[in-house]
């Protein structure tokens, strides 16, 4: 039995990070961001290789969900699909998503808005995904990683993880040749510098986040629903 793997997350949440190390495992397909396309083929908006991703996934969402729920090439034990909350747009069906594993990566406001904002200087609460997150949590429930608990303890949280998921704990997950991949999305040259030349999981940086004064109300709009799947999380104390 297959083992679909839809994980929510925002933007800069080491989303990417993540995929790799599932990656990693040699029973495990991943996808990346299989609704990018939809999503800007409706909103209309102008991301860095828009042309590009509009012709390299299907634009109709029930066309994607078909696939992400469809059959697989034989040996895959495990279909990670990575997903970006807010790509899950109000007008697609959700009826699909009882179909796979849910799960949630999450990551403190303030360090998703200073970092988003150095891509995008004005992010709007959309943007980041937290409400879409919230809505999916609430209806589907399913685990909880915080990217700050993950950069700590690579290992007891991705341990923790794949215990909730129900797939074994592969030691293979804590690191990856450097490079590209296939199974990138073709946005990758204007967002993967650093994971492509990452070999692991990033060191844990207890830096503040230093958020610029205009988008300071994004972090106090976001924090309720952070908090809210904040209180779910894995922690590797608890495996």
């Amino acid at each position: 039995m297959v083992t679909r793997v839809a994980m929510w997350s925002g933007p800069r949440n080491v989303s990417t990070a993540l995929m790799r190390s599932f990656g990693a495992r040699a029973d495990t397909l991943v996808v990346d961001e299989p609704l990018y396309a939809h999503y800007l083929d409706v909103t209309g908006l102008d991301h860095p290789g828009r042309a590009e991703v509009l012709a390299s996934q299907p634009r109709r969402w029930q066309d994607v969900a078909a696939a992400l729920t469809g059959p697989l090439p034989p040996g895959v034990d495990v279909y990670y699909q990575k997903h970006m909350t807010h790509h899950l747009l109000p007008e697609i069906g959700r009826g699909w998503l009882a179909e796979l594993a849910n799960a949630y990566l999450i990551r403190d406001p303030a360090h998703v808005v200073a970092s988003y904002a150095k891509v995008r200087g004005e992010p709007t609460l959309a943007d980041l995904g937290f409400t879409q997150q919230a809505e999916i949590f609430r209806a589907y429930g399913g685990p909880v990683v915080d990217a700050a608990d993950l950069l700590r303890d690579p290992a007891g949280v991705l341990a923790k993880l794949c215990a909730a998921l129900g797939i074994g704990w592969d030691p293979a997950m804590l690191s990856w040749p450097s490079g590209p991949r296939d199974t990138d999305g073709v946005w990758a040259p204007h967002w993967y510098a650093n994971v492509e030349s990452s070999t692991g999981f990033a060191a844990y940086d207890p830096s503040p986040a230093v958020v610029p004064d205009r988008l300071r109300h994004l972090v106090d709009a976001a924090r309720p629903y952070y908090d809210e799947l904040h209180a779910h999380r894995l922690t590797a104390a608890a495996a």
